[in-house]
């Protein structure tokens, strides 16, 4: 039996490309500051932590998460000033007791150490395109939860991790036919036109690999899918069901 235990997958990454399509640089491609989205990443680990389970955090190469520069903003929380001092003094608790500037290499997580996790976690943020879809040691320890049916849950670019399990074991991509929900292409698009710039789309890249993207205005309000083993949101408003229904699904393994 897995023990009390939660991986969290972080990206390294603190820029995202971003193919420029107006001003001065037009056609040139950039590095957009981007990390991981605060509250996506706050919400559901206050949930995990606060049951009980002990939390691991992995990244690619064990490089200090960045958080995404929007997330931190004032906007992003609505004017809640507590609510991300909350999230912020989170945060720290992690860096002093449970190594978040540290995460663990994927590289260094073995099949036996997978196996004694309960479930695993995926925030978003724009962070995960630059490093997280064609990790094969992210696809290892991916398929290590899938083929094992284990709890595994994402939000908003989280989900865009999925696609690494096309780089490891047969090569095929493991969640094909899962009903799931990411950032929409529609919502990418809104973002695309205050960034000046084009990226790659999660949820079009999902579909392309034989996904069934579930994406309309039922879940830009926060409602989440689940499929299997799988459990999804859009973006930051379904951060507390998906952290809730997270834990549903780790306690009933």
């Amino acid at each position: 039996m897995p023990d009390k235990k939660v991986l969290i997958i972080l990206s390294d990454a603190d820029s995202i490309p971003l193919k420029k399509t107006s001003g001065q640089q037009a056609g040139q491609t950039v590095d957009q500051p981007s990390g991981f989205f605060l509250m996506e990443l706050a919400k559901p680990l206050q949930k995990v932590l606060d049951s009980g389970y002990e939390v691991t955090f992995a990244s690619p190469k064990g490089h200090e998460p960045t958080p995404d520069p929007n997330s931190e903003s004032l906007l992003a929380f609505a004017g809640n000033f507590y609510e991300r001092s909350r999230e912020n003094d989170l945060m720290e608790r992690m860096k002093r007791e449970n190594g978040f500037s540290r995460p663990r290499p994927f590289s260094t997580l073995s099949d036996d150490e997978l196996n004694s996790f309960a479930g695993v976690f995926i925030p978003g943020g724009h962070a995960p395109l630059r490093d997280l879809g064609d990790d094969p040691d992210l696809g290892r320890v991916l398929r290590h939860f899938h083929d094992r049916s284990r709890p595994t849950a994402a939000i908003c670019h989280g989900p865009f991790a999925f696609l690494s399990t096309k780089f490891a074991g047969d090569g095929k991509f493991a969640y094909k036919g899962y009903r799931i929900t990411s950032w929409s292409d529609a919502e990418e698009k809104m973002m695309e036109m205050v960034m000046g710039g084009e990226v790659q789309k999660v949820e079009s890249d999902l579909r392309n690999e034989g996904a069934v993207m579930i994406e309309g205005a039922k879940q830009k309000v926060g409602s989440i899918t689940v499929d299997r083993e799988l459990v999804t949101g859009a973006n930051p408003m379904a951060a507390n069901a998906v952290g809730d229904q997270f834990l549903h699904m780790l306690s009933a393994h």
